[in-house]
């Protein structure tokens, strides 16, 4: 590349970046990520070394920061907030270390201290004997804006440092620099609330927190689940700890917040492990991490070492790999999941995340969509964390220049043609055609498992072999299946054959209820089937049954009715309930009278979880009903009691966020006694 090319790209590069840090530590509406602004960083400064004559004063290699908004008093830091370099991988902390080795030989005894890198806003603190007496953004590195007033808002702000006995008292002066940040649970909670109330919701907690802390009204700030974690004395009276390491545990003795993932090492290699095994463990903090600090443990030495440009020699930030990214959406792709939920898929421009190449990510649902309102040809952030399915966070609406287009849900399954279902105040969108060929697989496995039919022998490998054959194209099917049939299958001798044939022989004396289940109508699980065999002795009396008819039995509300009349009406359906019908797979239930006797549980609503040593599944829910309860599948505000087993798993989570009491078999038995 040509001198004067260079010279264009630097002169390029400057104003992008500048505008980029602007958006970022200024307005707190980034429009890149902090993976695409540390590539051109870093493009930056190795032209800028390769040309130290082309440096300007206004490069982002000369300042730490951005300018303050006018909104907020400004405030003069004791000391600089300096900013730190960024290290990519091993190779660039082993560079970085023999550079300060050269200039300082007592680099290689100094030890160093890894921290997590916190992605949330760096703020000061001021103690005046003991008492927080201002707070302040670092803005620029020199002077930062005086949020005193947002900070006290934050519990893990001490207003008072506590002088405990025995322990270290503060010093009459002390300044601290700290992270403010968001845990990603509060995170989520807060959009989940926001995303309830109507109202905006964020892209990621970093900005959350930052947007958070320089609000203009305290009790916004205070209504924002802000926390705070220290590790760095920037001035005080008096003596300081001569290293990093005791400078945490200080910090951690007067009371304030200190991260409990720091560690010490005794050389750089040890360093670059502990960073490398954060990469695959990030997923354990509570909060958003973009990478480690490996820090001199000698503060004095580090202090000797001084600054280049902007960033102290000490300390150097070993980046992860990239987690959020911004592309390009090129297209909206549905997909058909297992129960004919129908899904959209981003389909991306390809781009790098996490280590891998996405060219796909998930967008949840329709409403989703709606809400975020994401248009196909708008420039979308793209988080992948973990083993977590790439997903859209959202659009970058200021990147927008019109030609972006608004994505209008299906009205027919891309998979059968057939049209698809949508009921008000759901979010999913379904598919409701038993025959559909994206769910037949999933639809016999469903219909042939324990809870169902019960087709023992029938697992997943064999049912693919019969769909590929050609021999099954919807669960009727598996009752016209010959000998023969199965023989010129891969892997079947007569003995497999005809273990296989009787216990499909043996399905047909399931009772009506088990029926109901296997035909996967939404919303009807075990439960729901066996309460409208109580009413409907048949499939065909139930194929007649009314929205208003089924709204007349307890637990069936109109969601649930309208989902058991659109699966009979459909076609497709009523061929296969004929084909059953043919086949002899036509079990009908005795209507059953009120239950008689004492009936301490009625009006009381349960549900059931996990194993139980004394009752079956089935025998609970028959115990259950015997004293007029009621049993249904999911953990609801109107469910009156969980009952929990062994191995009880999320109902017994939902059942403890939403306070309905849990109890277990000897307690339903004593309430059932009463």
């Amino acid at each position: 590349m040509s001198s004067e090319n260079e010279r264009q790209e630097l002169e390029e590069l400057v104003r992008t970046l500048n505008y980029h840090s602007y958006r970022y530590h200024v307005l707190d509406t980034p429009v890149i990520s902090d993976y695409e602004y540390d590539k051109m960083l870093k493009r930056l400064l190795e032209l800028e070394a390769a040309h130290p004559d082309w440096i300007s004063p206004d490069s982002p290699s000369q300042r730490s920061g951005s300018g303050v908004l006018d909104k907020f008093v400004k405030v003069r830091h004791p000391g600089a907030v300096l900013s730190l370099a960024n290290g990519f991988g091993a190779q660039d902390v082993r560079a970085w270390y023999e550079r300060i080795l050269r200039l300082d030989e007592r680099v290689s005894q100094s030890g160093f201290v890894v921290e997590p890198k916190i992605d949330g806003l760096t703020v000061v603190l001021h103690y005046q004997d003991g008492r927080f007496v201002l707070g302040a953004t670092r803005g620029d590195g020199v002077v930062g804006e005086d949020i005193t007033t947002n900070l006290r808002t934050l519990r893990g702000v001490p207003l008072t440092i506590p002088v405990q006995a025995g322990g270290p008292n503060p010093p009459a002066r002390l300044v601290v620099r700290g992270e403010a940040f968001m845990n990603v649970r509060d995170f989520d909670a807060l959009n989940q609330r926001l995303l309830e109330a109507g109202e905006k919701t964020y892209l990621n907690p970093r900005n959350t927190a930052a947007g958070s802390l320089r609000q203009l009204d305290p009790a916004l700030t205070a209504s924002r689940p802000l926390r705070l974690l220290t590790y760095q004395i920037l001035s005080a009276d008096g003596p300081v700890p001569d290293t990093q390491w005791e400078t945490l545990e200080l910090l951690r003795g007067l009371g304030l917040p200190v991260t409990d993932h720091a560690v010490l090492v005794k050389d750089i290699e040890e360093a670059i492990e502990a960073c490398q095994n954060w990469i695959t463990q990030r997923d354990t903090l509570a909060y958003e991490a973009d990478g480690a600090v490996i820090k001199l443990n000698n503060l004095r030495l580090a202090a000797d070492l001084g600054v280049v440009g902007k960033d102290p020699r000490g300390a150097l930030a070993f980046k992860f790999p990239a987690r959020e990214v911004t592309t390009r959406l090129q297209g909206i792709g549905i997909n058909v999941g297992r129960t004919g939920v129908l899904t959209p898929v981003a389909n991306l421009e390809a781009v790098e995340v996490g280590g891998v190449v996405v060219k796909q990510a998930t967008l949840h649902n329709f409403d989703y969509i709606l809400e975020k309102d994401i248009r196909i040809g708008d420039r979308v952030l793209l988080k992948r964390a973990g083993d977590v399915i790439p997903y859209v966070i959202g659009p970058v609406v200021e990147q927008r220049d019109g030609s972006e287009t608004p994505f209008t849900p299906p009205t027919v399954c891309p998979a059968c043609g057939q049209p698809v279902e949508h009921l008000a105040g759901e979010v999913a969108w379904y598919c409701v055609n038993a025959a559909c060929p994206a769910q037949l697989m999933r639809n016999i496995e469903h219909f042939v498992g324990r809870g169902s039919m019960d087709i023992v022998g029938l697992g997943t490998k064999i049912v693919e072999q019969l769909v590929d054959a050609g021999l099954v194209q919807d669960v009727a099917d598996l009752y016209t299946l010959t000998r023969a049939n199965l023989l010129d299958l891969e892997g079947f001798a007569g003995k497999k054959a005809d273990n296989l044939l009787t216990s499909i022989e043996t399905s047909r004396q399931q009772p009506l209820s088990r029926l109901i289940n296997a035909l996967g109508i939404r919303e009807v699980g075990e439960v729901m089937a066996a309460d409208l065999t109580r009413v409907y002795p048949d499939l065909e009396a139930l194929s007649r049954a009314t929205m208003d008819e089924l709204q007349r039995i307890e637990g069936v509300g109109p969601n649930i009715a309208q989902a058991i009349v659109d699966w009979f009406t459909r076609p497709a359906n009523q061929q296969v309930l004929a084909k059953l019908r043919a086949a002899g797979v036509w079990p009908r239930a005795a209507l059953q009278a009120a239950p008689s006797g004492p009936q301490p549980l009625a009006g009381l609503t349960f549900v059931v979880t996990g194993t139980l040593e004394g009752f079956s599944r089935e025998t609970v829910k028959e115990f259950i009903q015997q004293y007029g309860g009621k049993v249904t599948d999911s953990v609801t505000k109107k469910t009156d009691y969980l009952v929990a087993g062994e191995s009880a798993g999320s109902k017994l989570d939902k059942a403890r966020s939403l306070g309905v009491a849990v109890i277990d078999e000897t307690r339903l038995r004593s309430l059932a006694a009463s």
